[in-house]
């Protein structure tokens, strides 16, 4: 094979229809890619945020072997790659004149496309985060449980949920936008945040949903403040959503845990979840 194999496109249209079934195929180790591609499909590039995405699949006698997509300024997101195939990768889109501010993917081939752009362009990978992905077996609520109760988000909560988004995202080490007001008005409008309120009526926490896509829905985010972590809120929140998201009729129930915080590995372990794969995230 050779850098050429690599077939990349700007339409999204045109790379569902030929990669598709591949990203369908595996939907737990796909799901950021189904998820992601499903959002620009129903919304466009506004639901990110982003310059025009990019595309890329890579086809071996007459079948998708792999995949990748960017929404710039995003790193870049790969499927898992043999050591070859991201070399090969890397090669093209640095021929390109591609810049690239990073990758994530499962561990092995976030670390050998690391490697691979860095012999071709000499940028310094370095690793931000690692990652592990559960999927939900027998959900468990934990024991003691919080008092308290979940609700579904509604508009009178916007305000919150647009706060602690931010504070989501600057806690994961991302730079949140200036707006994100379409992202609290989609997952309200679509009744996709859970919130746990204590027994007073105070939202204490949220745990929010992807849509589904291929039978599995992501628990994304989970976000407590600071204040009120350490009295089972997340876990509660996370329960709740996990609730929802089997109602929806999900057949796979999924989220990620960084693996630099061992309470909320432990959490979701507790809960039901299992693990079943690691992801890295390199910047560059």
């Amino acid at each position: 094979m050779s850098p050429d194999d690599w077939h990349l496109t700007e339409d999204l249209e045109d790379f569902l229809a030929r990669a598709g079934d591949f990203l369908q195929s595996r939907p737990a180790l796909h799901t950021v890619p189904l998820t992601v591609t499903e959002a620009l499909r129903t919304r466009g590039a506004d639901a990110y945020g982003a310059d025009t995405p990019v595309f890329g699949l890579l086809e071996r006698a007459g079948a998708v072997r792999a995949a990748f997509f960017r929404t710039p300024p995003r790193r870049l997101t790969l499927t898992p790659l043999t050591p070859e195939e991201a070399d090969d990768l890397a090669a093209r889109l640095a021929g390109l004149g591609q810049v690239l501010p990073g990758v994530n993917a499962d561990h092995d081939t976030a670390a050998s496309f690391a490697g691979a752009w860095r012999r071709h362009t000499g940028a310094l990978p370095t690793l931000h985060e690692r990652e592990r992905l559960y999927r939900l077996g027998t959900l468990t609520p934990p024991e003691p449980f919080p008092e308290g109760r979940g609700r579904v988000a509604g508009e009178r909560d916007r305000e919150q949920l647009m706060l602690w988004h931010r504070e989501f995202v600057t806690d994961i080490g991302g730079t949140p936008a200036g707006d994100n007001s379409s992202w609290a008005d989609t997952r309200i409008a679509h009744e996709r945040i859970t919130l746990w309120e204590a027994p007073d009526g105070t939202p204490v926490s949220m745990a929010g949903r992807t849509p589904m896509v291929a039978g599995q829905i992501r628990v994304t985010p989970v976000y407590t403040p600071a204040h009120l972590r350490g009295r089972g809120y997340a876990g509660a929140a996370t329960v709740e959503v996990s609730r929802a998201a089997l109602a929806a009729g999900a057949a796979e129930v999924l989220l990620f845990a960084d693996l630099a915080n061992p309470t909320s590995n432990a959490l979701y372990q507790r809960i039901g979840y299992h693990p079943i794969a690691d992801f890295a995230v390199y910047d560059f």
